[in-house]
């Protein structure tokens, strides 16, 4: 048993495809089958179901992926020591963040990381917190950038900063004339919210509580925030957005933007990586860089009312 079939096996799974699979891991595809044979071989199971489309792991398969898994990431830890030891910065970074955050955070902190670490190969996707959470399970995700607490024991959350939630309110609304909002305020038949899977969704669900009914003609569900706020724009009724979503805001759209009294409700962001996780000197310039890069109007303080979204 080698480390490198264990990458392959692991690959394999990723992709359910063993060409994709070889592809990922800069081998032939026959290369990477003549391996993970042998391995079955030596192992004296079958890994993968290969009569399948796509292919699958058998129950065993499962088992030795998962262990595999964990071997891999344990090896990788003595590089990352090392260099953490030699206090370099450097390697690859693998960032998940979830839609309600990227279109405002990401631009506020990327160029200045990448030009301050430039030994950092930084790759980013966009994706919902529970993807996020099992691709850093998996070792497919080094970091999470996502609102927290996530009671997942397995991982530690670092927090960022503390945003309050605003509601966008179309003029013509009963609400429109009202400075400052209270959560029962607002009818959530009249809020334009994200589709389920998104955090964000549940903890607007958690601020305006349901009230009954009269009757909806429209209801829109999608994941961007941009695309609720044009609704409000050119149609009717309010959304909910994120403290950051205003910064670029222009004077028209400030005016349709209302703060909530006491207690504000707020969600906590954080800079999320395993509990294991080794890459310590590069968790450190990512968190130093985001704080030094978000508007002093934020909190970096608990304050408010912290809404969870589980």
């Amino acid at each position: 048993m080698t480390l490198v079939q264990y990458e392959y096996i692991v690959a394999v799974d990723d992709y359910r495809h063993f060409a994709t699979a070889a592809q990922k891991c800069f081998v032939t595809q026959p290369t990477l089958s003549m391996q993970i044979q042998k391995l079955e071989e030596q192992l004296d199971v079958q890994i993968f179901d290969r009569a399948k489309h796509p292919v699958e792991p058998t129950e065993i398969g499962k088992k030795i992926i998962e262990q595999a898994r964990i071997v891999l990431s344990e090896a990788k830890k003595i590089t990352e020591l090392i260099s953490d030891e030699k206090g370099t910065i450097e390697g690859d970074l693998r960032i998940g963040i979830i839609p309600t955050l990227s279109p405002y955070l990401l631009p506020l902190f990327v160029n200045t990381f990448v030009e301050s670490h430039p030994s950092i190969h930084l790759e980013v996707q966009e994706l919902i917190t529970d993807q996020i959470i099992e691709k850093m399970d998996k070792g497919q995700l080094d970091a999470g950038l996502f609102v927290t607490p996530s009671d997942n024991e397995s991982l530690e959350e670092i927090p960022l900063f503390y945003e309050e939630f605003v509601a966008y309110v179309a003029p013509g609304d009963r609400l429109f004339k009202k400075l400052e909002l209270a959560p029962q305020d607002i009818n959530l038949d009249d809020v334009w919210v994200l589709n389920e899977g998104h955090c964000f969704r549940n903890q607007v669900l958690n601020i305006c509580k349901p009230r009954k009914s009269a009757g909806e003609k429209f209801r829109f569900e999608c994941g961007s925030l941009e695309a609720l706020k044009k609704l409000v724009d050119h149609h009717s009724g309010i959304t909910l957005l994120p403290e950051l979503a205003t910064i670029d805001m222009s004077e028209a759209e400030l005016e349709k933007v209302r703060t909530f009294s006491d207690p504000v409700p707020v969600r906590e962001v954080s800079l999320v990586v395993k509990k294991s996780f080794a890459k310590r000197g590069i968790v450190k310039a990512l968190y130093e860089t985001i704080k030094s890069s978000i508007p002093d109007d934020i909190s970096s303080a608990k304050s408010g009312k912290v809404i969870k979204w589980r």
